[in-house]
């Protein structure tokens, strides 16, 4: 008997729509709109965008719709006027705007980073929205250090001058961390992190976003303040946290504090990570996947 042939993967579909406030934004759909599944919206960190999520967009949208958007001033989406408008209070409100413009009234998120507080800060807001969470890197309690860290480079960077220089700048910066990664790893990293004009690389998200980063730890004394409360909004719902093995923005001290808040949460540590895990990695998709079979 002849095997039938695979079925072909859907292309993947662009989406723009508009914020409250008058922004054209971006997302990227993948997979079947009609999968009954819960579907998956996954957000990015800080000054990432929707490429962070290609792979396991590609392998989640096997069964079940996939959502990545490019948050206010990253990626193909609009830039704001003013740094202030760089809120992770304003991206929430844009994320509830995409799901009115596609018409999910719910859905499993992914959040890296940046995109873990949004998700938080939604179950606060509209606990009924969010079905799971994951957490890539990203918990209650940001370690300062960590936060210092990302505060010396976001917006402030020169870009670089070729692909070439996009790789070599990005693994002398991060190769502590991420020991394992290959030339050609560093390489698709940098495909990731930056834009494409006229060959070369740019910047792909607004360099007022670094302002705001450095302005609210200038205004704070001691550590980040803390989002408990927030986190035990996700109560309600099934949880996954995926950190990194050298990360310096989640402790394994804050995860074992979320695993006794949260009575349903899991937890893996991806080995030779550091901020944030790229959830290409074997031990990041068998989680996600272990997680995603109970919806």
């Amino acid at each position: 008997m002849t095997k039938p042939k695979p079925k072909p993967a859907e292309p993947v579909r662009e989406i723009f729509y508009t914020s409250q406030d008058g922004l054209r934004l971006f997302a990227r759909d993948y997979g079947n709109r009609l999968s009954r599944l819960t579907p998956v919206i996954c957000l990015p960190g800080l000054t990432r965008n929707s490429k962070d999520f290609e792979a396991l967009a590609k392998h989640l949208s096997a069964t079940r719709r996939v959502l990545c958007p490019d948050l206010r001033g990253r990626g193909r989406s609009q830039y704001c006027d003013n740094w202030a408008d760089y809120t992770p209070q304003n991206e929430m409100l844009d994320i509830f705007d995409l799901m009115a413009s596609v018409s999910i009234r719910h859905a499993i998120f992914i959040g890296t980073s940046r995109g873990g507080i949004i998700t938080m800060l939604m179950a606060a807001q509209r606990p009924n929205v969010v079905r799971g969470a994951i957490l890539n890197d990203i918990g209650p309690k940001v370690e300062m250090d960590g936060l210092k860290r990302i505060a010396t480079y976001a917006g402030v960077m020169e870009t670089p001058a070729s692909w070439t220089e996009a790789a070599f700048k990005l693994r002398m910066m991060n190769e502590r961390e991420f020991p394992t990664l290959s030339s050609d790893d560093w390489y698709d990293q940098a495909r990731r992190t930056y834009a494409e004009e006229a060959g070369a690389p740019k910047m792909d998200y607004d360099t007022k976003i670094g302002i705001g980063l450095r302005k609210g730890l200038e205004a704070t004394s001691g550590p980040a303040p803390d989002m408990w409360p927030q986190f035990k909004a996700l109560g309600h719902v099934p949880a996954l946290v995926i950190r990194g093995e050298n990360s310096d923005i989640l402790s394994a001290k804050t995860v074992a504090r979320m695993a006794r808040e949260h009575q349903n949460l899991a937890q893996v540590t991806v080995k030779d990570r550091g901020h944030v895990p790229f959830l290409d990695e074997p031990e990041a998709m068998a989680a996600i996947d272990a997680f995603l079979g109970s919806f």
